[in-house]
């Protein structure tokens, strides 16, 4: 059987740290990952594709959301297999009802924990969450469940094998070896983000389309042949419009900044990255002010999104800089005031060192107005 192994697409995510036209691209990104999934089954003549779990991003979608999900799915020539996942879970009358009276025949929600015949010689062994956390194992009715003699086993789960910490749940933890314990030719899972494979017939899918920092690959899916009795071939196919980075550039001079910006651009689509940039070392005030202006004014621009972090990147004022500035009187003694403070650190460097940078950029907006 060829298949399409998917997993937590987290429809109708609400991205609230973005601004609108922000969140409204990603959110839209979500929904056509169902058309490049169905491209993807259609080219692969896969006629399943398996969704293990968070197909929602909580258990009260907008019906809007519900019904672009559903439709979306019914334009594909394929059978898509829905599993409620920890984000979007079982509940009786709930989020999965609303689901079957929007779906076409081709989308079927497998929320109880009974093998259903995918097709002859073929079942698919469901692990459904009926709550956002448990500390049973949710596969572990799979050793109970027959199928006939010589017909594949397909498990489908949404959980743990180890505890991702920060970045997954503790909870629904699922054994490692799951797939030999109750003989299945392949498990596919959900709930961690990136593609992973468990020993040689399990692997997480990742999500199609990325949705958080800390993971520089874009999102995919596991285009997967599964055999009675034999290891299962997978391959990863990308799938993911957005990318999203983060990078740490230590700096010594404009140089290095221009240097990494240029590889930076070389290597993504801007339009399509998010990237947060944590910026450190130290710099003149001129090319501190240089990298912040580049940033803000062209790098923030051409990037879907920019998130700067630079309170590690100091600034040690040159005599240049100082001579720039160009001011006479109090404002003379004050200057002078601060970058003695600058030099010497301590506890007020911080606020010197932004007062300074201030001061600075204003005497530059007031030179370059008076040409």
């Amino acid at each position: 059987m060829r298949l399409i192994h998917t997993a937590d697409w987290q429809l109708g995510k609400p991205f609230g740290r973005f601004p609108q036209e922000v969140r409204t691209a990603l959110g839209e990104a979500r929904f056509d990952a169902i058309d490049r999934i169905g491209a993807l089954a259609r080219e692969r003549d896969a006629v399943h594709v398996l969704v293990a779990g968070d197909v929602f991003d909580s258990t009260g979608p907008a019906d809007r959301e519900v019904v672009q999900a559903v439709t979306r799915m019914g334009r594909a020539p394929c059978t898509w297999w829905l599993l409620p996942g920890n984000h979007d879970h079982a509940r009786s009358d709930g989020l999965w009802s609303r689901v079957r009276r929007a779906a076409p025949a081709n989308v079927r929600v497998v929320d109880t924990p009974e093998p259903v015949e995918m097709e002859e010689d073929a079942w698919l062994l469901p692990a459904p969450l009926e709550h956002r956390r448990t500390r049973d194992d949710p596969t572990s009715a799979f050793d109970g469940m027959a199928t006939p003699d010589g017909a594949l086993r397909i498990g489908l789960a949404h959980g743990s094998v180890v505890d991702f910490g920060a970045r997954g749940e503790a909870n629904n933890m699922i054994p490692p070896d799951r797939a030999q314990r109750s003989g299945l030719d392949y498990l596919a899972l959900g709930d961690w983000h990136g593609f992973m494979p468990i020993g040689e017939r399990a692997a997480y899918s990742g999500t199609p389309e990325v949705d958080r920092f800390g993971r520089d690959e874009p999102g995919g899916v596991i285009f997967a042949d599964v055999r009675r009795g034999a290891t299962p071939v997978i391959e990863r196919v990308e799938t993911g419009r957005y990318r999203w980075l983060e990078r740490h550039w230590t700096l010594a001079g404009l140089d290095d900044f221009e240097r990494e910006l240029r590889d930076l651009r070389a290597s993504v689509d801007q339009a399509s990255t998010l990237v947060r940039l944590v910026l450190s070392g130290t710099l003149s005030l001129a090319d501190r002010v240089a990298v912040g202006r580049t940033c803000s004014d062209d790098l923030s621009h051409a990037l879907r999104w920019l998130d700067v972090d630079d309170t590690e990147l100091t600034a040690q004022p040159t005599e240049d800089d100082i001579a720039a500035i160009d001011i006479q009187g109090a404002l003379a003694t004050a200057t002078l005031l601060l970058k003695a403070r600058v030099d010497a650190g301590g506890a007020d460097y911080p606020v010197a060192a932004a007062a300074l940078e201030r001061l600075y950029v204003e005497a530059i907006r007031a030179t370059e107005g008076a040409r």
